[in-house]
This record gives structure tokens, C-alpha cells and sequence, in this order.
């Protein structure tokens, strides 16, 4: 170990600590650069989801379903399809979702029964082949359906299925009209 004198013979001061003392400023300045960082990180704003609310097609033509994402991933919604019964046939009918969820790219919806018949969707929605939103398929949700239907004994049966269902075009904002003079 190296001693230096100090000036006037008042203290001395070792090579060694003085290393130390340099290693640990070096640790603490490597700290908060770390600690700097990481906070910078966690307070920095989220990366926005893709707002997949709107219209999709359904099982056949004319017949939609129409999606609304809410805050905290929570999922509502309607089914609007054509009645299948002898008793209302070609009417329209609308299914409320009883529940729904959008997790990610996952998704999951039920409706409530009408006329003995509900439905069950769960897959993902992506991006689809459209180019904007305001392109047809731009978004596309793909996944199992299950339609259920009871009979008069309450008897259930269901029928799943693979299904893609494409989103609608968006209407884009228009351009505000110029105020007159």
C-alpha cells in the first residue's frame, strides 16, 4: 500500500481507499443511470390498442355483428340476423351479448337467448387484408362459433363451428365544410 503525505502533515490518504472510494462512485453513478432508465421506461405511455370497435359480417348476407370495445378489455355488442323459425321467418332479430371480453388479440362474446337460440364466440381478431379502415376486412375475427338452440323440453343442442367474420368498412371523418362569410 502506497502513503501519501498530505499537505502540513494534518492527514494521509491511501492509494487503496482512494480506488475503493472510486469504485463505489462509479457503482453509484452506473445505479442511477439504471434506476433513471427503468423509471423513464415504466412512465412512459402505453402502446395504444387497436380500437376494433364496429361492424362485422355474421353468417349470412345482410347479417352483422357489431362490436364496442370499453375500457379495461370489456366487450358489448349485438348480433343482427335473420330469424330461423317458422313462426317469425325473415324477420330480424337482435342478439345482445349477455357477456364479452377482449384480451390482446383474444376475444370471446355470448348473447343472451332469442327465441330459444344463443350463440358463443371465441378466437382472436387481427389485422385482415384491408389496407385502412376504411377498407372492407380490414380487421378480421376468426374462432369457433357454437350456436345453441333449446326445444320445448329444454333439451339443448349446439353446432360449433370455424368461422372468420370481416369488418365493414369505416366511414372516414369528412372534411369540415368552410364557414361562410
Amino acid at each position: 500500500m502506497l502513503r501519501l503525505p498530505a499537505p502540513e502533515g494534518l492527514f494521509s490518504v491511501t492509494l487503496a481507499s482512494g480506488l475503493q472510494a472510486c469504485k463505489r462512485m462509479r457503482l453509484t453513478f452506473v445505479s442511477a443511470a439504471v434506476f433513471i432508465c427503468v423509471m423513464a421506461v415504466a412512465q412512459a405511455p402505453p402502446a395504444t390498442a387497436p380500437d376494433y370497435s364496429g361492424m362485422y359480417t355474421f353468417l349470412r348476407e345482410g347479417e352483422f355483428v357489431q362490436l364496442t370495445v370499453e375500457p379495461n378489455g370489456r366487450l358489448s355488442g349485438f348480433i343482427s340476423r335473420y330469424a330461423d323459425t317458422e313462426s317469425d321467418k325473415g324477420l330480424f332479430l337482435d342478439q345482445w351479448f349477455a357477456s364479452g371480453s377482449l384480451n390482446g388479440d383474444g376475444i370471446q362474446w355470448k348473447t343472451r337467448p332469442v327465441h330459444a337460440v344463443w350463440y358463443e364466440f371465441e378466437g382472436s381478431i387481427t389485422r385482415g387484408e384491408g389496407k385502412t379502415p376504411s377498407d372492407e376486412g380490414y380487421y378480421c375475427m376468426r374462432g369457433s362459433l357454437t350456436e345453441y338452440s333449446s326445444d320445448a323440453q329444454n333439451r339443448v343442442s349446439s353446432r360449433s363451428r370455424h368461422v372468420t367474420f370481416t369488418s365493414f368498412p369505416r366511414e372516414e371523418p369528412s372534411a369540415q365544410p368552410p364557414k361562410g362569410n
